[in-house]
Order: structure tokens, then C-alpha cells, then sequence
């Protein structure tokens, strides 16, 4: 991978690490499902006025659906229903393994000794923290967390199979599908309160959670995360995220006084050396595989 595009790549796990928190933040004031309605609402309008109409309409539509219910929707339900914002970026990378697993089975990529030595490291640091727990984190969040990671995974395929030659597009009119999803995951489950009650409950703090889900998180994270796994074989994009949750550890506490522990910080340092093997392992390699009288 291209040195700047992995730089991209690491400023958008930062981003989505730091958006866990501010999921929290917006769930103080409204429910889990409207606030991610209001997120890919914003989204999509107005520039599904602007962005002409992509191409593959139907994968458009599938991935809208899931990564708008079956991601994000899922997601504040967990960390409404008690799981930690740091909890939930920790658990939401589980991602990186169903994506790789999945393009092995569905489009037959290989995944080479460094990948896999790389995914061992980083899914050690992930165990350690699941084995710690979280004080409060109910069962059910977890595993609607879990969950939305295997829908991501999907996502993941699909942006893989499809290559959308406009991804700013695709990604726009992929909110808007999602938007629906939600509108309807919502209706079905909460009726239509939780929407009477959307501008009372709307102050300053729900307003900059929206906005910076919409733009920052997921026109710009997004379109540069679907660009990414258009472009580089998965096993070479999916391991980023696992990134994610020492961004999301590190914000919590700082936003919200989460204890990071001394297991915390193995496990950060595990997932930190997973992802230097995966993206460097084989330059280490030539170095110690070099001769003596060689060059270096």
C-alpha cells in the first residue's frame, strides 16, 4: 500500500475511534435509532440532489440497508443498551476477521504467513480486553456489537466486489438507502415517538454528534475507507481498523473517564504490533534474511 494512502487509512481509524464517544454523546438526548436515522439522513441531503446517480443500483441499495441498519443501527443500540463507547470500538473490529475470512471463502484472495502471524497479534490484544470485561456491559449489547462487526464485514465484500466507479457517489446514495432502513427499523420498533420527539430533545450536543457522523465519519471516513478496499487486496485494508479501538480507548477516557488498565495497554500494544507485522513484517524480513556483506 501506497505510504500516503496508509497514512489516510490510520487518520480514519483515529476518527472513528473519537466517534464512539460522540455516538454517547448524542444518545444522551436521543434514541439510538433516530440518532442514527438524523446521522445518514444528513448524509445523504441535500447532495443526493447534486451527485448524479451511481451506477449498480442494487448494490448501492443492499449496502445502504446494511450498513445503515445493520451496522450503525445496531451499534448505538449496544452502547445504548450498556456496552462502553470504548467496549464498542473494541468489539466492532471483529470486522477485520469476517471481512478477511469472507473474501478468502466468497472471492478466493489469499492471506499470507505475515497476515496471518500479524491478525494472531492484534487478536490477541482483542481477546485480552473481551477477557477483562467492562463492568455494567450487559450480554445483549455485546452481541448486537458483534453482530453489527459481521455486517460491516459485508459491506466491506460488497464495496470489494462491486469497485463503484464514482465512490462519493455510491457512498451518498448508499446514506440514503440507509436513512430508509432506519426509518422503517424504527417505525417498526419504537412507532413513531421517538421521532415526536426529535426536535425537543435536539440541543447543541446532539446537533455537533450528528454533524460530525455525517461529514466527518462518514463522507470522509468512508470514502476514503470503500476507496481504499477498492483498490488494495482486503487483507491488506481490513487489518486498519483493528486500529480503531485504541483510538476509541484513549477518547473514552479522555471524554468520559474510562479506566485503561494495565491489561488495556497490553492489548493496545498487541493490536499495535499486529497491524507493524502485517504492513512491514516483510521488510523486516529482507533485513534479516540479508546477507552480511549486503548492503542495508
Amino acid at each position: 500500500m501506497a505510504l500516503k494512502h496508509l497514512l489516510l487509512g490510520i487518520l480514519v481509524t483515529a476518527i472513528w475511534g473519537a466517534n464512539f464517544s460522540v455516538i454517547r454523546l448524542g444518545l444522551a438526548d436521543l434514541d439510538p435509532f433516530v440518532l442514527a436515522c438524523a446521522r445518514f439522513a444528513l448524509s445523504a441531503f441535500p447532495l443526493i440532489l447534486f451527485v448524479p446517480r451511481p451506477s449498480g443500483m442494487r448494490w448501492v441499495a443492499v449496502y445502504g440497508a446494511l450498513f445503515g441498519g445493520g451496522l450503525w443501527g445496531l451499534v448505538n443500540l449496544g452502547i445504548h443498551a450498556g456496552v462502553a463507547a470504548g467496549l464498542a470500538s473494541l468489539l466492532l473490529q471483529l470486522s477485520a476477521f469476517f471481512t478477511i475470512a469472507l473474501a478468502s471463502l466468497v472471492l478466493g484472495e489469499r492471506i499470507g504467513r505475515q497476515q496471518w502471524l500479524g491478525m494472531a497479534l492484534a487478536g490477541l490484544g482483542l481477546a485480552l480486553i473481551m477477557a477483562v470485561g467492562e463492568p455494567g456491559a450487559s450480554r445483549p449489547g455485546l452481541l448486537l456489537i458483534v453482530a453489527a462487526a459481521f455486517a460491516w464485514s459485508v459491506c466491506n465484500l460488497i464495496v470489494r466486489r462491486a469497485k463503484p466507479a464514482d465512490m462519493f457517489a455510491f457512498l451518498v446514495w448508499a446514506c440514503a438507502y440507509a436513512t430508509l432502513a432506519l426509518l422503517v427499523l424504527t417505525l417498526w420498533a419504537r412507532g413513531a415517538a421517538p421521532f415526536a420527539r426529535l426536535l425537543d430533545a435536539t440541543g447543541a450536543a446532539a446537533l455537533f454528534s450528528i454533524g460530525f457522523q455525517a461529514w466527518v465519519t462518514t463522507l470522509f471516513g468512508y470514502w476514503v475507507w470503500n476507496s481504499l478496499m477498492k483498490t488494495y487486496p482486503v487483507s491488506q485494508v481490513a487489518p486498519l481498523s483493528l486500529l480503531v479501538p485504541v483510538a476509541g480507548l484513549l477518547t473514552s477516557h479522555l471524554a468520559y473517564g474510562e479506566t485503561i488498565g494495565a491489561a488495556k495497554l497490553l492489548a493496545a500494544l498487541c493490536i499495535l504490533s499486529g497491524i507493524g507485522v502485517m504492513f512491514f513484517g516483510a521488510r523486516l524480513a529482507f533485513w534479516r534474511r540479508a546477507p552480511a556483506g549486503c548492503p542495508r
